[in-house]
Order: C-alpha cells, then structure tokens, then sequence
C-alpha cells in the first residue's frame, strides 16, 4: 500500500485516483490525491509481508495475536480508516474542531467485561497520528466494570476523534468475544473451548485473537493450516474410509505434515474410522463428534451418546464436541471427557461489549448514570 498524505489521517479532503485490491494476500495500493496544502507529506508504504512507519511490535503485546501467512494487520486498519474517511475526510471535525487544539479523552466502560483490542487500538492511533499519546490502567484481558475509565489518549483533539469510531468498532467487537469466551472457557473446563471459521469476513484474525485473550484457544485459522474431513467431503468421497485414504494419499505425495481432523456423526462412522486407523498408518490427530450433544424438551440436554463416543475413542485421538453448545449447556459437555468444544457463537453471533471514548467523561459519566449506562 502507498498512502501519501499530510501530518494526521487525512485531514483535509481528497480524492481516491487508483485502487487496486489483492485480497487474498493483501497487498493494496492506494494513489491519493490531497486538496490544497502540498506540502508536509509522508509517505507509508506497506506490504503484506514488511511493515515500515510503526512504533508497534507485535513483541510488546500483552497477548500476541495468532499467526496468519497472509493476513495484514495493518492493511485492515488502513481499509477500515479509509472506509470511514471516504473522499472528503472526516467534514464534522473539519468544520468545528481548530486542527491544532489539543484534548484529552478517556475510555469508559459502559458495561462489565473482559477488554479486548487495547493493542489493536494503540495501533489505530499510530496509524491515525504518531504524535497521539496513549496510556492504560488495564491490559488486553483484564476485567473492566460498569463505569471505570480504563485509559485515555491525548494529542490533537481532531485526531483523536477521526480515530475514535475504528477504534472502538475494533474494541466492542474484540471485548464481546473475549468476555463471552472467558465465561465459554471456566464452563468447559475441564475441556478446551474453540471458536470456528464462522468470523466476520476479514476479521477473522482479530475475531481469533479476541478468543486467545478471553482465554480459548484458536481452532484452524484458515483451509489451509489443518485438514478437515467434514460431511460434504466424506459424501463426496463415498464414506469417511475413502476420505482419510484420500487424506493420507495426499499428505504423503505431498511430503506434508498437518493435523487432521474428521467430523463423525454417529457412533458407527466413530468406529469405522478407529477400525482404519487401527489397521493402516495415519496423518490422522483428532475425531470430531458432531450433533452427539442432544437438546431436551426441558432446556436440559442428553450427552449419553458424546460419552459413549469418548469411551470408544479412549484417548486415542483428540476428540472435539461440536454442536448444540450454549453457554447454558458447555458445562455438562465439558464432563463428558472430550479433549475440545468447539462453538460458532463466540464469533458468529457476538454482543459487542459496551464502550465509549470521551473528552468530556464528567459529562459522558452523568448521561450514562441518567440511562443506566454507566
């Protein structure tokens, strides 16, 4: 990507003259011309493999987010910016905020949570205005309370507003994951919790980390990091046999070395698939046991068939349940023995946890106790 354009994102109005997008490996490019004021321009170029013009490492987060081959952080924050920015710039701050005028602005929890994006967030400031100031009395999966301010960020008060919407769009998305995976992950234990691949598009990554820093852990990033046989590739393939032949075939013509996992459905496909494996060499790592959780009539559900599945595996395989999982619900899965449960809700379907970035807190703080807010 090659951005140029003056001190502060995007201060005056513009105009988009070329955009070409790659989205598979995000490399971007953007051309942009800037209305009036020439002069004093920077110029960031990124790709999706090097990074110039930032202050952040990924070394310095609390929590890492988890590794993508692909994936550009930084592209994702210039998109978001520029979707927000459009081909005028921010026209409110233009109008009413003195460019130069300084503030001071706090973020205030609105509800109780665990926070999520504060390192996201510090590089949304950077990208926005260098020179901006942020500071935290928390880090990225720590527990906030209805009403506490938690950090603040000071510097150019037009700046920190044309921030302030990408940067709390990040955080509440990021928070309500992380508050609901922290309640998913003690209701599961003993077993692990894990999100899917049921992400907002091109979110992914940060959805994923938002589960690490709840306190989850991250099933395969992508199509490409882990092979799983699911119910339309074992249909395709003639049955769950024929599917992981396939699977080891291709692995070894390959010379590849991948976790593998197959979805099974009932109780015999579980002991066709240990029949193959007891009887041939196999990539294979983990049994997925799907829809063996059944709902009741009563809100209750029956976990008798996952048990006996997990008896048959016997700590052969990982196994993983998948299916009917509610927060209501993970607890009893959890005492069935199985290694993971796996649940879309945690991404696909999230309450955003409630947050807000204000100059003027005594203010924002005496609304928020009027509608019960803060």
């Amino acid at each position: 990507m090659v951005l140029t354009y003056k001190q502060g994102y995007l201060p005056q109005p513009f105009h988009i003259k070329h955009i070409t997008t790659k989205f598979s490996s995000l490399p971007l490019r953007f051309s942009l011309k800037l209305q009036g004021q020439p002069k004093l321009r920077r110029v960031v170029k990124m790709s999706a493999t090097e990074v110039t013009n930032s202050t952040i490492s990924y070394e310095s987060f609390a929590i890492k987010p988890p590794l993508h081959p692909t994936y550009d952080l930084k592209g994702i924050i210039k998109l978001a910016l520029a979707e927000d920015a459009g081909d005028r710039g921010d026209i409110t701050c233009l109008a009413t905020i003195p460019f130069d005028m300084e503030a001071e602005a706090y973020f205030l929890a609105k509800e109780d949570g665990i926070v999520a994006g504060i390192a996201l967030a510090e590089m949304i400031f950077n990208e926005v205005d260098p020179s901006l100031k942020v500071e935290w009395s928390k880090k990225d999966g720590d527990l906030v309370h209805k009403g506490i301010q938690f950090g603040k960020v000071y510097g150019r008060a037009h700046n920190i507003v044309v921030a302030e919407r990408v940067v709390l769009n990040f955080m509440q998305r990021m928070s309500g994951i992380a508050t609901l995976t922290k309640a998913m992950a003690k209701a599961a234990s003993p077993a692990y919790i894990l999100e899917t691949r049921k992400t907002a598009p091109c979110l992914r990554l940060l959805d994923k980390w938002a589960v690490i820093i709840g306190g989850g852990r991250n099933h395969r990033m992508g199509l490409f990091d882990m092979v799983m046989i699911k119910d339309n590739h074992i249909s395709t393939a003639g049955g769950v046999t024929n599917a992981l032949k396939a699977v080891d075939l291709y692995l070894e013509k390959n010379s590849l070395q991948l976790e593998v996992e197959v979805e099974t459905r009932t109780l015999e496909e579980v002991e066709e698939v240990l029949h193959y494996a007891s009887q041939t060499k196999t990539s294979l790592t983990r049994i997925m046991l799907d829809n063996m959780v059944v709902p009741l009539p009563n809100g209750d559900v029956d976990i008798s068939m996952l048990k006996e599945a997990v008896q048959l595996v016997n700590g052969r395989f990982e196994t993983e349940a998948s299916g009917n999982v509610t927060i209501d619900t993970v607890h009893q899965i959890g005492q069935s023995g199985v290694t993971y449960i796996s649940s879309g809700s945690l991404t696909h379907s999230v309450k955003a946890l409630d947050i807000s970035l204000k100059i003027d807190t005594e203010l924002a703080l005496k609304v928020g106790r009027r509608t019960g807010r803060a």
